[in-house]
């Protein structure tokens, strides 16, 4: 095989763990490890290096989404993935889709981490259920299976969020975005589905809520304390996972940031709010 042509694939790496993981930190750290282990290897029979790097990616990934299963069960509050920031040049160096949204990934954390696996190295990467089956220590059979009922819940959970157009999306962002800064009660009430429902993730870092607060009012009444109790610097439109969505600076760096998800009709169902200062460093 020719020299390792490590920058070529390693959007590929990072885009295959981050899926997995949910975590850009883990992520960047099974990045680290695939190269050095990939440098050190025998490359003499590789025929395809970036299903080679991906597979060498998952099955890292893999402990290490088992341990998290784990170590979840002690986070406090609800876990929401690390932001990803895909604006601009980014988008090419992290090879972005549909999966690397907010949603689909909560969407993926429910699969059981062999489903997950199976879902991401073949249907995301194309990587053959053969070297599936050798990450999983299962059969390509079994792992066929594994990857059609993923499959199966992504697309029913597809089915059942039809989102808005983009231009939509960006237009009901910045109506969101001018209610927030001024803490309007009753734009935000009006922008929100009756049944939206707001995340947070503080990770015990910071004081957010503990549990998903449901209702259009609830939520509106919540963000609006927030913003007069806290006091922004400003709310900029970034793109996190692919997808339209918000970053709230005070003191000049990132205090939190909301993913939302808007229906067909345009109103607000889902905010999904990191705020868990370890996973915005890297913005």
């Amino acid at each position: 095989m020719d020299d390792l042509d490590w920058e070529a694939h390693r959007p590929a790496v990072f885009g295959a763990a981050y899926r997995l993981l949910g975590s850009v930190a883990e992520a960047e750290d099974v990045v680290q490890d695939v190269w050095l282990r990939a440098e050190a290897a025998d490359r003499s029979d590789v025929t395809d290096q970036r299903a080679w790097l991906v597979t060498i990616a998952a099955r890292l990934a893999y402990n290490v989404l088992r341990s998290a299963r784990v170590r979840r069960e002690a986070y406090p509050g609800p876990w929401l993935p690390a932001p990803l920031p895909t604006g601009g040049d980014m988008a090419e160096r992290i090879a972005v889709d549909d999966s690397v949204s907010t949603a689909m990934l909560l969407v993926m954390d429910e699969l059981s981490p062999p489903e997950r696996v199976a879902f991401v190295l073949h249907d995301v990467f194309d990587v053959p259920f053969d070297q599936v089956a050798d990450v999983l220590g299962k059969s390509a059979a079994a792992s066929r299976k594994l990857a059609s009922r993923a499959r199966r819940r992504v697309a029913d959970a597809r089915e059942q969020r039809p989102k808005a157009s983009r231009a939509e999306r960006e237009r009901v962002l910045a109506a969101f975005r001018a209610a927030a800064e001024d803490g309007d009660f009753a734009s935000l009430v009006k922008l929100l589905h009756p049944d939206a429902v707001y995340v947070a993730d503080g990770g015990g870092k910071v004081v957010a809520s503990r549990r998903p607060v449901l209702g259009a009012e609830r939520v509106a009444r919540l963000l609006a304390r927030i913003t007069e109790h806290y006091g922004v610097e400003r709310v900029a439109p970034v793109e996190i996972g692919g997808e339209p969505a918000l970053a709230t600076y005070r003191d000049g760096r990132v205090v939190w940031v909301d993913t939302v998800e808007i229906e067909e009709d345009g109103r607000i169902t889902a905010i999904q709010r990191v705020a868990n200062p370890e996973k915005l460093s890297h913005i």
